[in-house]
């Protein structure tokens, strides 16, 4: 008797061990470190060097347009066009903050106070789209829209990028996004 559940505590025991070095091994093969990383933080500690700097990264104006502003540019043209209005008003605002980051990021383009562009550029096409998403209006937000969008252009215009045309989408260019009104 003794001895059955003697063994039955060791299984126990062995399927807990089991279970333990499996999730330290899951642990472990989420956050991998390297032999080289491990050895370079204990010389860099060893030999008392403050830690390596992260290379100082700029982003051109073209980073700028590509990665915040065209996205949000697009995103809120889908959700109108979906007459999703309370995206379409989250995407204007997180338009309206990606041109406020170009702003602060770039404050001076080829001798062009960038701020000052942008406001005078984008802050009468913007109001005007909101005013469309607010009254909920389809073709108030299309005709505003493409307003909006006419003056990405000139922008780009005036400031010797006229390659750079941007247009109305023409359908999502993001699969695992739904920019429908969600279903209640």
């Amino acid at each position: 008797m003794i001895g059955s559940q003697r063994r039955r505590a060791l299984r126990a025991t062995c399927a807990a061990m089991v279970v333990l070095s499996a999730g330290v091994v899951a642990v472990l093969s989420v956050f991998p470190v390297s032999r080289t990383h491990a050895q370079t933080a204990t010389t860099a500690s060893a030999t008392a060097q403050p830690p390596a700097v992260p290379p100082d990264y700029h982003p051109s104006l073209g980073d700028l347009m590509t990665l915040a502003v065209q996205p949000r540019h697009i995103k809120l043209g889908l959700a109108g066009q979906e007459h999703n209005w309370v995206y379409a008003q989250y995407e204007l605002s997180e338009l309206r903050n990606a041109f406020g980051r170009v702003g602060r990021t770039i404050p001076v383009y080829r001798n062009m106070d960038m701020v000052a562009l942008i406001n005078t550029m984008t802050t009468a096409p913007l109001d005007a789209v909101e005013r469309a998403i607010h009254a909920a209006d389809a073709v108030q937000f299309k005709a505003t829209y493409a307003h909006l969008t006419d003056t990405c252009n000139a922008c780009h215009q005036s400031q010797e990028h006229a390659m750079v045309v941007i247009r109305v989408p023409q359908g999502a260019p993001y699969p695992d996004q739904d920019f429908t009104l969600p279903k209640r």
